[in-house]
């Protein structure tokens, strides 16, 4: 944390307002606490050309990182390989993870993020036990690893302990593969109050909660989540990410999981579901409605065949959304939402699709969203404004693909035609973790990485 304060300089800012021209941003004690506009630089300010905030990413399960490229591999030529097949190597690769495995990969994860443009995660944390199923002594062991990997790296943490007590809709027992991720309700009450002690060092942490899904949580035991929880928390939850998970919805309740959710539960702003894949228009409507975040991950909802967005709906009803990196199958946020674009493309046959205004930037609109969305889902915000984190993003300008261009231009020159050398620093709570595009604890990161998973995979 800064105790002194420290001025910045951009030839072009993007405040709330818009690009601006001539901006100096002073930082004290993390926090931006000056703006000025108009203003030319002075010689004690660090000076850039174009600054934008720093992105939140509304959903990572950081240990999955460690399994990118692992599960490439044909499963049967009896089966068609999805999501189900893929949970099955997840489930063996998680059975031998440890705290200093989950820290060591998390660091790397949250390295990749703030280097890609992301300087707040949402981690949707369900591997809390013992590889025997047991609870650690700190029942928060896994998340203070996770804490301690954000703090080492510099990303600001909201933290969603996962409340996973089912294998299935209908209450049904765990699978002894499950079993370091179930709890009963006052297990899971002991997690809540443990990561709260463990997100205590980190300057910004946010606690929230996440009922895993409605396979993993009967009704009786959401609602008494929602009770517990108090009011500035948010929730998230996966929701009808594939299309056996709404067959089965429908099998046990009458409903699909959407609807289920509109109709039984009191959806708010507090509220982040995840994927929200499969809807249809009158959910998508209602959902939007509601003021929910959705939460997308293009890259995983990709890799895994999971299907597309029902974009058109959602937001023709003014829905908002954030993105996610989710399995970290590949961390770049502006490969995010790059895909959610061309995926939208490719389901209509059409170009510039996610704008509803003529002559808008699509790299422009995409990122606002996301900015607005995740910000929303991960109760911290993410602009740069007086008394908001300086979580501050500079873009090199003197990449060929933002070359010659301004504003917005830069955003999609950014999004949709760099590759990862686009970002040139990031600063976050005021504190530079990127120079150059590489995270200045680069090197021992991805040292310890690489003993930790060689061990792993060994």
């Amino acid at each position: 944390m800064q105790s002194s304060s420290t001025s910045f300089h951009f030839t072009m800012a993007m405040l709330p307002q818009g690009w601006t021209s001539d901006v100096r941003i002073t930082v004290a004690n993390g926090c931006i606490a000056r703006i000025e506009t108009g203003i030319a630089a002075s010689a004690a300010d660090e000076r850039h050309m174009a600054g934008i905030p720093g992105l939140p990413n509304l959903h990572s399960h950081a240990f999955q990182r460690a399994m990118a490229g692992l599960a490439e591999r044909r499963d049967s030529l009896a089966q068609a390989d999805s999501f189900w097949t893929w949970r099955e190597v997840m489930y063996r690769f998680v059975s031998r993870l440890g705290p200093a495995d989950v820290q060591a990969i998390a660091a790397l994860a949250y390295m990749e993020m703030l280097e890609g443009g992301f300087t707040r995660v949402g981690e949707f944390h369900y591997l809390h036990h013992q590889p025997d199923g047991t609870r650690y002594d700190d029942p928060a062991e896994m998340a203070a690893a996770l804490a301690q990997a954000a703090d080492e790296t510099g990303i600001a943490l909201t933290l969603l302990p996962v409340f996973y007590a089912h294998s299935g809709f209908g209450g049904k027992a765990p699978d002894n593969s499950q079993r370091r991720f179930a709890n009963s309700l006052d297990g899971f009450q002991l997690l809540v109050d443990a990561s709260a002690t463990a997100l205590r060092p980190l300057p910004d942490g946010v606690l929230g909660i996440a009922p895993h899904s409605l396979r993993a949580c009967t009704p009786q035991e959401l609602a008494q989540l929602i009770d517990r929880a108090n009011d500035q928390m948010p929730i998230h939850i996966h929701v009808a990410e594939q299309i056996r998970e709404v067959e089965d919805c429908l099998a046990w309740s009458g409903s699909r999981p959407v609807e289920w959710l509109l109709d039984h539960v009191a959806l708010s702003e507090r509220w982040c579901l995840v994927h929200a894949t499969h809807m249809t228009e009158a959910e998508a409507a209602g959902l939007a409605r509601s003021g929910t975040v959705a939460g997308l991950c293009p890259m995983t909802e990709a890799n895994l065949g999971d299907g597309l967005f029902a974009a058109d709906s959602f937001l023709g009803a003014g829905g908002s959304y954030g993105i996610g990196s989710d399995s970290n199958i590949l961390i770049d946020a502006a490969a995010e939402m790059r895909l959610l674009e061309y995926g939208q493309r490719l389901r209509h046959h059409s170009r510039n699709h996610l704008s509803a205004q003529p002559d808008e930037s699509i790299g422009g609109a995409i990122f606002r969203a996301s900015l607005a969305g995740g910000a929303k889902a991960l109760a911290a915000p993410a602009e740069l404004a007086e008394g908001h984190p300086a979580d501050i993003v500079s873009l090199n300008v003197e990449h060929p693909s933002l070359t010659g261009r301004n504003g917005d231009g830069w955003l999609d020159g950014w999004i949709f035609a760099a590759r990862n050398d686009a970002i040139d620093c990031v600063w976050r709570h005021g504190r530079k973790c990127v120079s150059g595009g590489r995270h200045i604890a680069r090197e021992q990161i991805i040292a310890r990485y690489r003993t930790r998973l060689t061990d792993l995979l060994d």
